[in-house]
């Protein structure tokens, strides 16, 4: 079993869902950080809150806890060591696609200092586990993570083997629902991060705003599945907006364009919408990468 491979890197009872939130609307599933649910851009968006964790340090002083409150830390806490990080990925995802709900899973612990934990395979698989547990109570469409390791010094392989995270992700796409990873920001161009490597997933790169493959985008032409812009306007803890850039914000706008695909294309299954985005992608590139699929979403929709 893969031990405490997430780093720091930058990259319970049940709660009531708020009366003006739209339970019909798709969701997707944030796992990160934590969230400052207080932004009114997440009022009567963010539907239920989890938090399972390697450590005993959800609000409630376990490994796991689920429902309002779950995945929020002290202002103090959630405001540095890049537990910020969550808050500023839900809002990102929130602006794609405002027709959708969000479900936060928190998957990262602090310390009594407020410092980050490392986070295992075993906690990621059980977290996929509760969303495929869950998703037809809160019609949660797809997975984004926006967390990743490039280099495993502790494993020989390029991609270790995740016996647990595998087949959860598998699970997952089994019921039609895609688990989003960030290829990371290193500029490599020969490999992407963990987990975005495991093949069942969906890795994406990311592009500037002149569609050019961003020269911070990891790629592995092999594994990186697609590319969706990597700047977004984001809103971090206490409502401070600014504007955020990597593959951490291309994964959760490609997510929600996953979701805004599927709520057109409702009939279609995994493998065509994935066949249907890949085959009226954008074709992009840069003096790194020969060729990527950057989503295009309006082409999907009307293809």
């Amino acid at each position: 079993m893969l031990k405490k491979i997430i780093p720091a890197i930058v990259v319970g009872m049940l709660g009531i869902i708020p009366a003006n939130a739209n339970e019909s609307k798709p969701a997707i599933a944030v796992f990160d950080t934590a969230i400052d649910t207080s932004l009114p851009i997440f009022n009567g968006r963010v539907i239920h809150e989890v938090c399972i964790l390697d450590w005993p340090s959800c609000p409630n002083g376990d490994y796991y806890m689920e429902g309002s409150g779950s995945a929020v830390l002290g202002t103090e806490i959630m405001s540095r060591n890049g537990f910020s990080h969550g808050t500023q990925m839900a809002s990102i995802a929130a602006l794609a696609n405002p027709d959708m709900n969000i479900v936060f899973v928190r998957v990262i612990a602090n310390n009594s200092m407020g410092y980050r934990m490392p986070t295992t395979e075993s906690t990621l698989a059980e977290a996929m586990r509760w969303v495929l547990k869950n998703k037809d109570t809160y019609n949660i469409q797809a997975v984004a993570m926006s967390q990743g390791h490039h280099k495993l010094l502790y494993y020989k392989q390029y991609c270790p083997i995740s016996k647990e995270l595998k087949p959860a992700i598998q699970d997952l796409k089994n019921v039609n629902i895609p688990v989003f990873f960030a290829a990371g920001n290193n500029g490599d161009s020969e490999r992407i991060d963990w987990p975005a490597c495991i093949a069942e997933s969906i890795a994406i790169g990311a592009t500037d705003l002149s569609n050019t493959i961003a020269s911070y985008s990891n790629n592995d032409y092999s594994l990186t599945d697609f590319y969706a812009v990597g700047l977004s306007k984001a809103y971090t803890v206490g409502g401070k907006s600014g504007t955020a850039r990597g593959t951490s914000v291309s994964t959760q706008i490609a997510a929600a364009q996953w979701i805004q695909i599927k709520s057109n294309k409702n009939t279609l299954s995994y493998d065509e919408i994935y066949n249907l985005i890949s085959k009226t992608s954008s074709k992009v590139r840069s003096n790194r990468v020969v060729t990527g699929k950057l989503i295009n979403l309006k082409g999907a929709i009307n293809g």
